[in-house]
Parts: structure tokens; sequence; C-alpha cells
């Protein structure tokens, strides 16, 4: 069932499949269209973060929830395009731990519904 998320890695199909195995399955379908619409794509990330050399720096943190570090990037070219290179490098890690956080924000939302 987690499967239909797009471009899903091995790390977060096993971290979701943890923190769902005690629902149902109706819970299950509730909790991925929570987390479908909050997840961030890598690839889509990583596009952002290749833009950031081309004009615009710093819209992966905006997608990531990283506000303050957008402007920051935003008014910095990127941290002189270091910054840059450096998520670039770590998109994976980047991607892996805003996901998490939406996973468990969903979790939570789905385990709201119950009470």
């Amino acid at each position: 069932m987690f499967m239909m998320l797009p471009g899903i890695q091995p790390d977060e199909l096993s971290f979701i499949q943890s923190l769902t195995k005690d629902m149902t399955d109706a819970q299950q379908q509730q909790f991925i269209m929570f987390y479908q619409g909050k997840r961030r794509d890598q690839q889509n990330l990583t596009l952002m973060t290749i833009l950031g050399f081309f004009g615009v720096a710093g819209i992966q943190r905006f997608m990531t929830g990283e506000t303050a570090l957008g402007i920051l990037y935003l008014l910095t070219a990127g941290f002189c395009g270091i910054g840059t290179i450096i998520d670039l490098v770590n998109i994976k890690n980047l991607t892996y731990q805003f996901n998490q956080k939406q996973a468990i924000e969903s979790a939570g939302m789905v385990k709201m519904m119950i009470k």
C-alpha cells in the first residue's frame, strides 16, 4: 500500500511501516492521504536545489519549511553557492528528515481522529 507513494526510498518505507504497524487498514489509508500531501519527493527537491545555481537560491529550504534559512539563502545567493552545493550533496538526508517529521505529524493526526 505504501509503494503507491512516488519516489519512496527504502529507509523511508521502513520508517513508515514501523510507524503504522499498529494501525488498521482504514487508518493506514487515512495516514497515506495525509502523508501524501505533505511529503516531498527527493527528485523535486534536487531540481529546486539546482535552480539555486541559476537564479533563486533557497527554494529547497522553503519547500522543507525552513523559511529563515530560505530567506538567508535567497539574500546571500545560497551562501555564495557553497550552501547550495552542500544541500545538493545532502539532499537525500534533507528530504528524509523532512518526510520523517511529516510522517510523525500525519500519524498523530490519524490517532487524534480515533479519539
